[in-house]
């Protein structure tokens, strides 16, 4: 006789969360002792909850080796599902204190630095004055970074590029922005007299965002289709405020989207190349895990998102 499947409803009703925390120690640790010491339990009873889980989902999860252990495919899975159940435990945990202390909710945001002129600034500033007591906090980094953290459900959505590993399965993405990327460098670079060819370009240092961002990706195979095989001199950094400081104090060169080029340029801080770049970069979207329901506090800023006006 077949033996009966569980509804997902009447299988969690067996899952307990000393077994959930288990499993993300496990995939943590790769170590039954190490994992069973770091949430106070002997290392028999950490045996005990690991086979009733592998009971309860009728699949081997972890693999014992000469030295620890590591999960299966189907443990893999689980490990995922656990990690992901503390995170979305936690952020429900600030929500709440958030609203005992008199604020409504929370809301984290990802985005690229291109992102902000154009797309965030307008957006929050609308979505702070519909909604005052709203804890918002901004993290600025590239695409492929802000991502994962999303994957990982630590932001809530991401202002960004789609990298290539990534496919619309488990994201959603909504193109908002596109504009060109210009070369951008401190006032009174010896840059700006004339008209300096890429090869030009390449002969000065340059601030550069971390390999594996699209822009740095892009950026380099213009390089190489021009010919210009010439070693770069490079500082990485993703931080927009760092490239501005060090383009500042040096001769160094950066690429920025049009947008941001236009920001500095208008507070006196930085002058755009007169060289149109032959690099084009994928817009900037709007990205949010598919399978997720945003929160009323994302939600609304979505809303203004769509609906920003830009002065």
């Amino acid at each position: 006789m077949a033996k009966a499947t569980l509804s997902d409803a009447a299988l969690l009703l067996r899952l307990r969360t000393r077994q959930l925390l288990l499993l993300e120690a496990l995939g943590r640790e790769n170590n039954l002792g190490r994992a069973a010491a770091g949430l106070g339990m002997s290392q028999p009873a950490a045996t005990k909850l690991l086979q009733q889980v592998e009971d309860a989902v009728g699949a081997r999860l972890f693999t014992r080796l000469a030295r620890g252990m590591e999960p299966t495919p189907s443990g893999e899975v689980l490990v995922r599902y656990a990690r992901q159940a503390l995170v979305d435990f936690g952020f429900a945990r600030e929500q709440v204190a958030a609203l005992q202390s008199g604020l409504r909710g929370r809301l984290r945001l990802g985005t690229v630095p291109g992102a902000l002129p154009q797309l965030l600034a307008p957006a929050l500033s609308a979505f702070q004055r519909q909604h005052p007591r709203v804890a918002v906090s901004v993290l600025v980094e590239t695409s492929d970074v802000m991502i994962a953290l999303l994957e990982r459900g630590e932001v809530d959505l991401v202002l960004g590029r789609p990298t290539d590993r990534h496919t619309d399965e488990d994201l959603a993405i909504e193109p908002l922005l596109a504009e060109p990327q210009v070369a951008v460098v401190r006032v009174g670079h010896p840059l700006l007299e004339g008209q300096p060819t890429l090869e030009d370009l390449v002969q000065w240092p340059w601030v550069l965002q971390p390999p594996g961002s699209p822009q740095r990706s892009r950026f380099e195979s213009v390089l190489r289709e021009a010919g210009l095989h010439a070693r770069l001199d490079i500082i990485e950094t993703a931080s927009t405020v760092a490239t501005t400081v060090l383009l500042e104090a040096s001769d160094m060169a950066a690429i920025m989207p049009a947008s941001l080029a236009a920001h500095y340029a208008r507070l006196g801080v930085l002058r755009v190349v007169p060289l149109e770049l032959p690099l084009r970069v994928p817009s900037i979207h709007l990205i949010t895990r598919r399978h997720r329901e945003l929160s009323p506090a994302a939600q609304g800023f979505v809303h203004a998102l769509r609906n920003r006006q830009v002065d």
